[in-house]
């Protein structure tokens, strides 16, 4: 208010108090918007095949994924995620477990956040995994690239949905002395993945 207009007029303290309230809001705002310095989450997970899931023959498996978090870098985190299936095909048990790790980058916009990843590890699958159990190699490299949304359901738990594309190549036959890895025609190599469940942020 101009003093040389309004000669004597002050700002009543109310009205200042709200003003000051006004200002620091974005700094307020800001800091409860910071990202958590770790994320833990769990839930379930969806596979778009089995593992000797030959054209004619494909069956999707269901289980279980469970991923940590690490504090942020320019919004980049460093992450671990190991996750489960378990099924049959075929008439042969597909019991995997994948162990991988790689980089997560986030975007917030308001309570979403939305993310992109690139994972890189190993699987493990059960020796009989091939069709009718015929014997197959125990291990296989393994990449993950997909993304998802979380959106906050309080301020340390966040609801996520997440999908993205999963490679594998297992041969049949690794497991034979002498070993003799050789791949059928239509085994698969490429996985759609789906997942959902709740994130913990501290």
């Amino acid at each position: 208010m101009d003093q040389t207009l309004y000669p004597g007029y002050r700002m009543p303290p109310r009205l200042f108090a709200i003003f000051a309230l006004l200002c620091l809001l974005p700094v307020l705002r800001a800091q409860s918007e910071a990202p958590a310095r770790h994320e833990v989450y769990g839930g379930y997970t969806y596979l778009s095949n089995t593992f000797n899931g030959v054209p004619g023959s494909q069956q999707s498996l269901n289980g279980w994924d469970a991923s940590l978090a690490f504090p942020s870098w320019h919004r980049l985190r460093f992450k671990i995620d190991t996750y489960g299936y378990r099924g049959t095909n075929l008439g042969a048990p597909q019991h995997a477990l994948f162990i991988v790790a790689g980089g997560q980058y986030t975007w917030r916009f308001h309570r979403e956040s939305i993310f992109g990843e690139a994972l890189f590890g190993d699987v493990g699958l059960n020796h009989n995994w091939g069709p009718n159990q015929a014997l197959g190699a125990t291990a296989s490299f393994a990449m993950l690239f997909g993304g998802g949304l979380d959106t906050s359901l309080s301020k340390h738990f966040a609801y996520r949905v997440g999908g993205g594309y999963q490679y594998t190549n297992f041969a049949l036959g690794a497991n034979l002395n002498p070993p003799n890895p050789y791949r059928i025609p239509g085994l698969p190599t490429n996985f759609g993945r789906v997942s959902s469940g709740l994130v913990w942020r501290f």
